[in-house]
């Protein structure tokens, strides 16, 4: 009998902000290199605008990624996950077999299939109004929660620099007209 395992269900709600944490296989670090956060940066930037979708927050951890997006079309997320997370996570596992790279036997499942992602689609919750705002401080602090960085602009990998219209900041635009106005700091 196979392992049990929590089963995701996603619930595309039109009109609404979706709240997604994936993690990597067995919450391994696989994120500590940065050019392997920066390819992800950038696939998370086509990703968004081959799927139409608007991004409000994200941030890159060294063993999970959150994001908010909200999905322009009909509120439907699965599509754009695989297209964002399948390819980057073939592109990367190829190149650890390249260099041999000595995570790749921790990578492996008992039938001997190859992961970069935990299964089971980890973590969808549709947000709107205050919770909305909440999780975008929530994502932004993430870093500084972890003692990766001194503050939530100085971790490269995270959309707070762009809330601070920081010269450089990475990743996909924000669509900050889905945003409800606020006064607290979302940095």
């Amino acid at each position: 009998m196979p392992p049990h395992r929590k089963l995701l269900r996603r619930h595309d709600v039109p009109g609404t902000a979706r709240f997604i944490t994936f993690s990597c296989y067995r919450r391994l670090r696989l994120f500590d290199n940065d050019r392997i956060k920066d390819h992800f940066v950038d696939a998370l930037c086509k990703t968004t605008v081959t799927r139409n979708i608007s991004v409000l927050a994200w941030v890159v951890m060294p063993e999970h990624v959150h994001l908010i997006v909200f999905s322009d079309a009909d509120g439907v997320i699965t599509p754009f996950l695989q297209k964002l997370k399948d390819p980057f996570a073939r592109t990367v596992i190829a190149r650890w077999r390249k260099l041999e790279a000595p995570i790749l036997p921790r990578l492996l499942t008992r039938s001997g299939d190859t992961h970069f992602w935990q299964p089971g689609g980890g973590f969808d919750r549709n947000v709107i109004g205050n919770e909305l705002i909440e999780k975008i401080g929530y994502i932004h602090k993430n870093p500084i929660t972890r003692g990766l960085s001194p503050d939530s602009i100085s971790w490269r990998w995270s959309s707070a620099a762009a809330y601070r219209a920081l010269p450089g900041a990475l990743g996909p635009v924000i669509a900050f007209d889905l945003i409800p106005p606020t006064d607290k700091d979302l940095t």
